[in-house]
């Protein structure tokens, strides 16, 4: 825009190739992360020369810990190490000190990759080339940070229905609207779990109790569930979550369900029946309160993984989905077991 174009002629004519390189590359990319301002040396320069090239900078740039090594045709080829510049004798080369097992970032890699790479290396910056091995610039981990807070946002913002840009101080009748939308879906899986206890509206008729105890199996299944969701959503944001270790995550997030619902269904069923006064009661709570978790800790696991693989985003959608399940498995699995046993 002309803002844009005023800012560009207003600089000059070095800052503004390096400005207009990085515009060429989409903000969530590795190019739109990078910087260009990099210190870049050579391989046949000694120590000695690099350290009196240095001084003659006013200050070098932020989170400096490393001189990228290039080539004369401005390819990567490693970097050196300002600790090792700095304890080095003077009189040994670039090329004898510098460390070349390093994997520079390709300038379209996404942001949230480079994150993953950051947090798993270590590093306090990272030069970044393009599709010919040449140096384009570098990122720092300031700029990663930046990153991993706006995804966590993301998460955040979107597992409670929300938009990610959702402002504290925004205007009333800007956000009801947001909001109205995911209330009126959460709306719909009420009626649809409402249903469910339609079904049963005699058997509750009979034995009041039921009705007492329902929120107990709900609200217990949403609980869990939840859990697991949060689990497999971070995990997935943060590239943990592969093919080859699905299934085990699966089985452990069941058997945590199930290990979980066996023992608070034991304590359930011991407080409800010596409350009504009704051991059969009991039974049914328990035996409710082990589908509905387990069912839970199936579907929290599961679902995320389904809704990767169609390009949903699991923290947008799952908490609503996985409400529904936990409602209407939860309400089918008490009444209906207190059906056959009142029956």
């Amino acid at each position: 825009d002309r803002v844009t174009w005023e800012v560009l002629n207003s600089m000059d004519q070095q800052d503004r190739a390096r400005l207009e390189r990085v515009m060429l590359y989409p903000e969530d990319t590795a190019g739109g992360l990078m910087n260009t301002d990099t210190i870049t040396i050579r391989a046949p320069l000694t120590l000695d020369v690099v350290l009196r090239y240095l001084r003659r900078h006013e200050e070098i740039p932020a989170m400096t810990d490393n001189l990228i090594v290039v080539n004369r045709s401005d390819r990567f080829i490693g970097l050196l190490p300002l600790r090792t510049l700095l304890v080095s004798d003077p009189s040994a080369t670039v090329r004898d000190k510098m460390v070349t097992a390093v994997e520079p970032i390709p300038v379209t890699l996404p942001d949230a990759e480079v994150a993953r790479l950051f947090e798993r290396n270590d590093w306090v910056s990272a030069p970044v080339v393009d599709e010919d091995g040449r140096l384009v610039g570098r990122i720092t981990i300031d700029d990663v940070v930046d990153v991993i807070r706006e995804d966590a946002d993301h998460s955040f913002m979107s597992m409670a229905g929300l938009d990610e840009d959702e402002d504290t101080f925004a205007p009333v009748f800007r956000t009801a609207p947001r909001r109205a939308m995911w209330l009126g879906i959460n709306l719909i899986t009420a009626f649809i779990a409402a249903g469910v206890i339609n079904l049963f509206q005699g058997t509750i008729e009979k034995v009041v109790a039921l009705a007492v105890l329902m929120p107990i199996v709900a609200s217990m299944g949403g609980i869990a569930g939840t859990q697991t969701l949060t689990v497999l959503v971070r995990g997935i944001a943060m590239g943990q979550v592969a093919k080859n270790n699905q299934n085990w995550l699966i089985n452990r997030e069941v058997l945590i369900g199930l290990l979980n619902g066996a023992l608070w269904a034991l304590v359930v069923a011991v407080a409800a029946s010596l409350w009504f006064d009704d051991w059969t009661i009991g039974v049914v709570i328990a035996a409710a309160l082990v589908i509905n978790l387990v069912t839970a800790a199936f579907t929290g696991a599961v679902l995320p993984l389904l809704m990767t693989r169609v390009n949903i985003d699991p923290a947008l959608a799952g908490g609503v989905v996985l409400t529904t399940v936990t409602d209407v498995v939860g309400f089918l699995s008490f009444l209906g077991l207190a059906t056959l046993l009142y029956a």
